[in-house]
């Protein structure tokens, strides 16, 4: 009986400590996998050296992404900075580990504004991901003095008053026109959808004078691919978002490659200052020593600004018109200015620019959608030394991330931040970096005066000559890659019987 009782024993010694020996084993590699990040690249500081800002750098490879994606499809995207809130407390900038690289996470006014604006400390920080869909010569690559320069040269065409006002009839008759096929179709639209194909249409026909047809449709269908994949996790594999995003962005290439090579034939046969549009100015573009622009600089360019140019747009004015919705007293205020500037004209339906700086309280709803809905929640930079802000350091060569979402949406900069309430704008004083849609700085945003002059105008016409009927009970919320309807908003777009100015 002696050795069966030992062997038992024995038995139940080994798996006693085979248990503590697992168990060891996986607490240990746990601890590793949690430390893994932070002993890579933290970087060692100096005596004198703040210390890192507080936070984790998650674990290996994946970083801080899966609470990233948890928060923004669960429907609660500011629960992401709300736990950084509540277990470090307001601290204005926050350490994680990002689209694969070391991130510091800005989220105040005061530090927003610093790295916005510190354009000797911070450059364009964008993740390698993006970078390959947007191009090595697009904006978020290039090195300051490139930006600078493809900048100055393209800005000017998109924005300030000689541009605007040159853009008021397109604007007016892509407008106008996508009302009315909308008020003639007997069955109900996918209004952002829509919105996409005409915000879209009026970006290229200004940039390089491309018409409706199948070519142009052809390149906002690859965008829509393509942005489906600038915030998801960069895995290139087949029938994962980025994998399809970098095979459309295959296509633009080849499509615009296509529309730069008919221009500049078309240039040649009949000379140059024809268009004088975006297009031909990169085609024209000469540096110090009288290069031109390579095929690839100025097809990054193109791309870039196409789709900035219209993703954004076409978003913002659904928002706009789902809120309008639902605050009837500001959807009276607003009819009431546009009526004011269409009696001021004799009752005419165009608009001039001049009318388009008299739409005051059109562009607070404009300013408070921006701020409420974020349709870009952050935007990257990356430090070129080490920088402190607020009593920490922030590492050269790290990336980071100023959160626009957390700092329109704070309760200590915006009163009751969730409320839709164009008003507050009337007389607001807002301290630098509180109100950033657009970026800051070298950095900001090139077509933003151009983006909210195609908001008004459509605002014009909707309100004026239209009415809009949802045609549903309002769904779900979709985050990524930006804001919208999980159904994309379906409505009905009716005739005014009587337009509202007569």
């Amino acid at each position: 009986m002696a050795i069966p009782l030992f062997c038992a024993f024995s038995h139940l010694q080994l798996n006693t400590i085979f248990a503590l020996l697992f168990t060891s084993f996986t607490v240990a590699v746990s601890f590793l996998l949690v430390k893994f990040n932070s002993w890579y690249y933290e970087p060692p500081l100096k005596p004198w050296q703040a210390p890192l800002p507080p936070g984790n750098l998650g674990l290996p490879f994946l970083g801080n992404m899966p609470r990233f994606f948890l928060a923004f499809k669960s429907g609660n995207p500011q629960s992401f900075i709300g736990s950084y809130i509540r277990k470090y407390k307001k601290r204005g900038l926050y350490k994680a580990f990002m689209f694969g690289q070391p991130t510091i996470l800005a989220t105040s006014p005061e530090v927003c504004k610093t790295v916005l604006m510190g354009e000797e400390q911070f450059v364009s920080g964008w993740p390698a991901s993006t970078v390959a869909l947007m191009g090595r010569k697009a904006f978020t690559s290039l090195a300051p003095h490139e930006h600078k320069r493809l900048r100055k040269l393209t800005a000017a065409t998109l924005n300030g008053p000689p541009a605007l006002h040159k853009f008021m009839p397109t604007l007016q008759f892509y407008i106008t026109q996508a009302l009315s096929n909308w008020a003639s179709t007997p069955h109900p639209i996918a209004l952002l959808t829509e919105l996409r194909k005409v915000t879209f249409q009026i970006i290229a026909d200004i940039f390089m004078a491309c018409k409706p047809g199948e070519r142009c449709d052809a390149v906002e269908r690859q965008y829509r691919k393509l942005n489906l994949g600038v915030r998801a996790m960069p895995i290139n594999f087949p029938g994962t978002a980025y994998h399809t995003a970098l095979k459309s962005r295959k296509n633009l290439v080849a499509l615009l490659q296509e529309v730069l090579d008919e221009r500049r034939s078309l240039m040649q046969k009949e000379g140059s200052h024809r268009w004088d549009d975006t297009l031909e100015a990169l085609i024209l573009a000469r540096d110090d020593v009288g290069k031109a622009l390579t095929d690839e600089e100025i097809i990054d360019v193109l791309l870039m600004y196409l789709n900035a140019g219209h993703e954004s747009s076409a978003h913002t004015i659904m928002w706009i018109l789902i809120h309008l919705q639902k605050h009837p007293r500001v959807l009276e205020k607003i009819k009431k200015e546009h009526a004011e500037i269409r009696k001021s004209n004799g009752g005419i339906k165009s608009l001039s620019f001049e009318d388009f700086r008299k739409m005051r309280y059109t562009s607070h709803v404009i300013d408070e959608t921006l701020r409420i809905i974020n349709i870009s929640p952050m935007v990257f930079r990356k430090s070129v030394r080490d920088v402190e802000i607020n009593g920490y350091t922030i590492p050269k060569d790290w990336h980071v991330q100023t959160w626009m979402r957390q700092v329109h949406l704070d309760p200590e900069v915006y009163s009751d931040p969730f409320a839709f309430n164009p008003d507050r704008w009337e007389n607001i004083l807002l301290k630098q970096g509180a109100f950033i849609p657009f970026g800051a700085g070298v950095h900001m945003c090139p077509g933003n005066d151009f983006a909210k002059l195609e908001m008004a105008v459509f605002l014009h016409y909707a309100t004026l000559d239209y009415r809009i009927e949802p045609q549903s009970q309002q769904a779900p919320t979709v985050y990524l890659p930006h804001p919208k309807p999980k159904d994309n908003y379906p409505v009905r777009v009716l005739q005014q019987e009587k337009p509202l100015s007569e």
